[in-house]
């Protein structure tokens, strides 16, 4: 692999313009086709053979009037009993009017007529539906329903539109760019260079913008979360600049060495290449094999975001190396372009490697306390997981959203006035095969809800033209992401679960949101046990050791165990919410456990493989254990740093959105990479690398000679170049 990527690497870098050319066309290309065939994206989740999307599909069959997006208008009089006065119905009515005549809307229902009404008669909910599904409702229609009531509200009234479809793409603007700044800022201090720093980044963005560009030009075609192009994008930013960032660290210590720009690009893709792609490869086999968990929205996202990381990872390999040939020299700081290259010094004995470096010196203090080091790491870690016991996930919903937000202005009005209930009603469907079955079943079903506590309300069933589905309406005490609404929804399947003759489902936004979060939970141990697996087995075939890669997964977990920590203390119980700028804790939402997971693994496997890769490269070529430690952290140190900042400042850019559910994960990922990189990757590791000494390196030699041999670290390369010289 390493002699082919660097033949690919002088290859690049004698036609780069080709190359360059290549990759603009490209990229032109999938612009074009992204802004001519991009689709909508979905705000909704499905989960196909759950019993909520099991009655939702039977109502868009047997109710499809009702099968469109809802939305609910909150009405908030100027004084208690308002509402009951001539004037107040007509101000009701007038709101109901307007509302019904609005652009893609099919009926409003008038509250006196519903009897939505609080018993102080100050507020009222006028439903209100849609001809279509809310990711189908234009931003057209989406604004005008926003304006209802305006004049009602001159009048002292309160009106807030509301309901799921004022559910909308998030928006990614300037303030996730900070990130990307700060970025620029690392690379600069890193390189040095102005024009190393510009180049790694312009690689980056090229590569995001194919990545991305791929990504819409196919949304005509497949269905696209909201999240999955935010996730991509976030992804392919982080991972484009950290491998741009590895094979440019190592083209400049070759050209420090004395190698020509070609033969430098060339072994520096053949070494620092061979671990950037197999750095992109483990994130792109966890992300990809989140389709095992079996549900289209997660699956659809870990293919979009591995979709991005392939693009990353081709363009560091080729788009890389013809840039870094076009820079020439200048890629090294000012100083040290006219400086005379090590390979022409003539003294006899070569200069002795500066190890004054923070990397070296942090190694050999590291490895010096290393037992310290190890429990200080372990029972810090260990505290930080201990809110994850606690974590709940849940799917948002509007109580969740930005303060100010129309969805949250509305959600906040219906609590006010009717409670929480109110926020994420219920509904029960009942179908048989004939109407007599569905006539008998229905008021038992109704009187077995209406006993089952954590019920506030039963509305009055709703028939089907034909008689034999019944939808019948349930307003529960408790909100939405309520653990005791969870119990309800389990309680009332239970009773309802067989009568007579007919079927009866239980959905709703609610219960959707409720098994999603249940059928991740029960797949969440297996996708944990397939990636450590999956870990374990990679770097057996790169370090030939089987104690490395056992170590390795042991740090992840904590890694991963730590971060669902904080992220649970400061998303769901409110400690240092406002740092992030979040109004209301919630529940985790329910993907982001599985997709950290596999995100995390990736990119725990690329600062392994970068460190340890050199700790073995110096083992095998004669230094002893501790001191082939030293010398991986010495000599990687400052890369693996500036690659976490880089990756943190990214993911930490994201934060700043208002989006909860983009801010989570971005500070989920923020976190879990500065864990991962400076606690467990370049502490304890390099600490439990030194307390195994030379057995961390052992492997049997019947699993050695049946293991085949991935020459990450560029051995194959070298005894190529030994016996090919060139002339450098």
């Amino acid at each position: 692999m390493a002699t082919l990527l660097y033949r690919l690497g002088r290859a690049s870098l004698r036609r780069r313009r080709l190359v360059v050319a290549v990759w603009l066309v490209v990229l032109v290309g999938l612009g074009i086709a992204a802004a001519t065939l991009k689709g909508p994206t979905a705000s909704n989740f499905t989960m196909p053979g759950t019993e909520s999307q099991q009655a939702l599909d039977l109502l868009a069959e047997r109710f499809p009037a009702a099968s469109g997006a809802t939305g609910t208008i909150a009405v908030k009089a100027p004084a208690d009993g308002q509402l009951t006065t001539p004037d107040g119905q007509a101000v009701v009515k007038g709101v109901v009017q307007e509302a019904a005549t609005l652009p893609g809307v099919i009926g409003a229902v008038d509250p006196y007529q519903s009897q939505a009404i609080t018993p102080n008669g100050r507020y009222a909910l006028i439903q209100v539906q849609f001809a279509t599904g809310a990711d189908d409702v234009t931003d057209d229609q989406r604004a005008a329903y926003e304006k209802v009531g305006a004049q009602a509200e001159a009048q002292g009234w309160q009106i807030a539109p509301g309901g799921e479809v004022l559910n909308a793409e998030p928006e990614v603007g300037s303030t996730e760019a900070l990130g990307v700044l700060v970025a620029a800022i690392v690379l600069i201090i890193t390189f040095g260079s102005l024009v190393a720093a510009g180049m790694t980044m312009l690689n980056a963005l090229i590569g995001v913008g194919v990545g991305m560009a791929g990504l819409f030009a196919l949304s005509s075609v497949v269905a696209l979360t909201s999240t999955a192009p935010i996730l991509a994008l976030m992804l392919g930013l982080a991972v484009g600049i950290d491998y741009s960032l590895f094979i440019t660290s190592r083209h400049r210590q070759h050209l420090l060495e004395g190698l020509t720009p070609e033969e430098a690009v060339g072994r520096a893709v053949g070494t620092a290449g061979s671990a950037v792609l197999f750095a992109g490869a483990t994130v792109v086999i966890a992300l990809a094999g989140l389709a095992v968990v079996g549900i289209p929205f997660l699956t659809v996202m870990g293919l979009a975001a591995a979709g991005t990381v392939s693009v990353a990872v081709l363009v560091a390999i080729t788009l890389a190396p013809a840039l870094l040939g076009f820079a020439g020299r200048r890629v090294l700081p000012r100083k040290l372009r006219t400086v005379t290259p090590a390979a022409e010094v003539t003294d006899a004995a070569p200069a002795a490697e500066d190890r004054s470096g923070f990397g070296f010196r942090w190694a050999q203090w590291v490895t010096r306390l290393r037992i310290p080091v190890i429990l200080v790491g372990l029972l810090g870690l260990g505290l930080l997981a201990l809110p994850a016991q606690d974590m709940r996930i849940a799917l948002p919903d509007a109580s969740t959203a930005p303060v100010g937000s129309p969805a949250r202005t509305s959600a906040d009005l219906i609590r006010e006035g009717f409670g929480p209930g109110f926020t994420g009603r219920l509904a029960v469907v009942v179908t048989s095969d004939s109407p007599q079955d569905t006539a008998a079943a229905v008021p038992q079903v109704a009187a077995l809800v209406q006993r089952t506590d954590g019920v506030l309300a039963v509305a009055p069933p709703q028939l089907d033209p034909s008689g034999r589905t019944a939808l019948i309406g349930v307003i529960p005490k408790s909100g939405p992401t309520d653990a005791a609404t969870e119990t309800l929804v389990h309680d009332i399947r239970d009773r309802v679960g067989s009568i007579g003759n007919a079927e009866v489902l239980l959905t709703g936004v609610t219960a959707i949101g409720i098994d999603v979060s249940e059928k991740l939970s029960d797949a969440m141990p297996v996708y944990l046990l397939l990636v450590v697996g999956l870990s374990i087995l990679l770097l057996m075939l790169v370090f030939r050791s089987i104690l490395v890669p056992v170590k390795a997964a042991l740090g992840f977990l904590l890694t991963v165990a730590a971060t669902f920590g904080i992220t649970v203390a400061v998303f769901q119980q409110g400690h240092l919410a406002s740092l992030v700028g979040l109004d209301s804790p919630a529940p985790l939402i329910s993907f982001l456990p599985i997709l950290l997971i596999g995100i995390l693994f990736g990119l725990a496997m690329d600062y392994e493989v970068f460190l340890v890769s050199r700790m073995r490269e110096d083992f095998v070529h004669g230094d002893t254990a501790r001191q082939a430690t030293i010398n991986g952290m010495g000599h990687g140190a400052r890369v693996v740093t500036a690659a976490a900042l880089i990756m943190m400042s990214v993911f930490g850019g994201f934060v700043f959105l208002d989006d909860p559910v983009i801010k989570s994960m971005g500070f989920a990922l923020a976190v879990g990479v500065a864990i991962d990189a400076f606690v467990v990757r370049m502490t304890i590791v390099p600490a439990v690398m030194s307390l195994l000494n030379a057995r961390a390196w052992w492997l049997p030699r019947w699993l050695d000679r049946a293991l085949p041999n991935v020459d990450i670290e560029g051995e194959g390369l070298r005894a190529h170049l030994d016996k090919h010289p060139v002339n450098v």
